[in-house]
């Protein structure tokens, strides 16, 4: 019997790339990827989607013996629903990929290659983005740099992204034991260790729309990230004070010397300069530890990932 290969796909507001994304991403499997040996089937996860995305997706099933489609009851986000279509995979092994054609289809033959030399993590790495500018580039460059320091022992690959592929076994140990409610899915497939490689991609631009994405959004994303994976941030008192008290050492020394010279300075804005800083450090480790707090606080209510209102295939739409 031939191994069959899961691959996951987000859905959130894409009615307008829809048809491509399926139309290519079908090609792709019948010609390039039918050559592997595989078999596939393509779970989207519709994260609550407000425009006609959930009736394309219908459509797609209800003629595609493939194609089957997890309906959320709301939505949850791009992390929740990656970890639903893992939950819902039933595959000798998992890719996840966004259905906006920036994660290449033309990429999943090589992914079931390195599945069949026995690799169990593939992380894509992104080496161009076309539509990214400077800003993007260096923020993302910056992130992971950040999260290397950060992070002891796990350490990521640089420009890896939401695009990964993980053998079943893999998968099976992300639906018992990585459930947390805050979370960082990309981090997780990195540190769950066994045997990883790595395959370059370049991602083109979208096909449509705009990304769901924004300054906010990747903001959340990066303290997540760094939550999970470090208590850095948390030592930064410590940190700080010994800045802090080195500091004023020096500031004493010079005051001494100073006054013995008999120009012993106005010390209102060396005051004003060092409360400044103080407060500042102050409210910054009171920020991340707002931020621990959270995490503790989302965990201890258990409540679930997800809610699944319906799962839709070619045998039709089945309520949870």
């Amino acid at each position: 019997m031939a191994k069959k290969l899961s691959i996951v796909v987000s859905v959130y507001n894409e009615a307008l790339g829809l048809h491509q994304f399926y139309e290519h991403t079908n090609q792709v499997l019948t010609d390039d990827f039918a050559k592997t040996g595989w078999d596939y089937e393509l779970i989207f996860v519709n994260d609550g989607s407000q425009d006609d995305s959930l009736e394309i997706l219908r459509e797609f099933a209800s003629e595609d013996d493939h194609v089957k489609v997890v309906n959320f009851a709301a939505n949850r986000g791009h992390e929740a629903a990656m970890i639903a279509g893992i939950d819902y995979s039933t595959g000798d092994a998992v890719v996840c990929m966004d259905a906006d054609l920036q994660h290449p289809p033309e990429s999943l033959a090589d992914m079931a290659r390195k599945f069949d030399e026995g690799y169990d993590v593939i992380s894509m790495i992104r080496t161009a983005r076309k539509d990214a500018g400077l800003i993007k580039r260096v923020t993302s460059w910056g992130f992971y740099k950040v999260m290397n320091k950060l992070s002891g022992k796990t350490k990521f690959e640089n420009n890896s992204s939401d695009f990964f592929g993980i053998s079943r076994r893999v998968a099976l140990v992300l639906k018992r034991d990585y459930r947390e409610r805050v979370r960082f899915l990309r981090g997780y497939v990195q540190n769950v260790g066994f045997r990883k490689t790595t395959l370059e991609f370049e991602a083109s631009s979208r096909i449509a729309g705009e990304s769901n994405y924004n300054i906010k959004s990747l903001i959340a994303l990066s303290l997540n990230a760094i939550c999970n994976f470090s208590d850095a941030p948390l030592k930064m008192g410590i940190y700080a004070g010994l800045v802090s008290l080195v500091a004023a050492f020096i500031l004493m020394i010079y005051s001494i010397v100073q006054y013995f010279l008999g120009t012993a300075p106005d010390g209102y804005s060396t005051i004003i300069v060092l409360l400044c800083f103080m407060f500042g450090v102050l409210f910054i480790i009171l920020g991340f530890v707002s931020e621990y707090l959270a995490i503790i606080f989302a965990e201890v209510k258990n409540r679930p990932i997800y809610i699944v209102d319906s799962v839709i295939t070619k045998d039709g739409e089945e309520l949870q």
